[in-house]
């Protein structure tokens, strides 16, 4: 397997949740380094594009820094077109040597669009609006599936609901959650 198989990635858990004209990204706190909790901690949510995109990261933390910044960047050359964005960084991510090697993947949203970003060069756009990454990216996306169609839950609440279930499964995903959130397109 290569080093950047997603199979390979874990150490954090972020989820986007879209429902009734919100949209949250929430992600835990935890950095390990093999087996070892390093800092329980991390903001690995973020708002760029002057708030108007939340961004959430899981992988080498360096590597997501690296790939905020690129992605920064192409919001800024292309504003308000999230979508247009994320192509044009997937692009720069698989044909550059450099890139190429970056661990990590991303979970994106504006008002309008959520996308999963990864060193392939996938843009993915999720059909029921949920995206889950990371070692407990999967448990958290199961357990927004289950909350999503519960009246009396928004955004937020499945987000971090979620993220709650995913720390109590993975060992890589702690308690310590950090959701943005902003109003969306119905």
């Amino acid at each position: 397997m290569a080093d950047n198989d997603p199979s390979l990635w874990h150490g954090t858990t972020i989820l986007a949740v879209r429902k009734n004209g919100r949209v949250a990204i929430a992600g835990d706190g935890q950095v390990s380094l093999g087996h070892t909790v390093i800092k329980g901690t991390a903001r690995k949510v973020r708002r760029l594009a002057g708030g108007t995109v939340i961004a959430g990261f899981a992988g080498a933390t360096a590597d997501a820094f690296a790939l905020f910044e690129r992605l920064e960047a192409k919001l800024e050359q292309y504003p308000g077109q999230l979508a247009r964005a994320a192509v044009e960084m997937a692009k720069e991510w698989r044909t550059d040597r450099y890139l190429r090697r970056l661990e990590a993947m991303m979970a994106v949203a504006d008002a309008s669009t959520s996308l999963t970003l990864t060193g392939v060069g996938d843009v993915l756009e999720p059909d029921d609006g949920l995206i889950g990454i990371g070692s407990g990216g999967g448990y958290a996306l199961s357990a927004a599936r289950a909350l999503l169609p519960l009246e009396g839950m928004d955004a937020e609440m499945i987000a971090r609901r979620s993220l709650e279930i995913a720390s109590e499964i993975c060992v890589y995903t702690n308690n310590n959650i950090v959701i943005e959130a902003m109003d969306a397109e119905v």
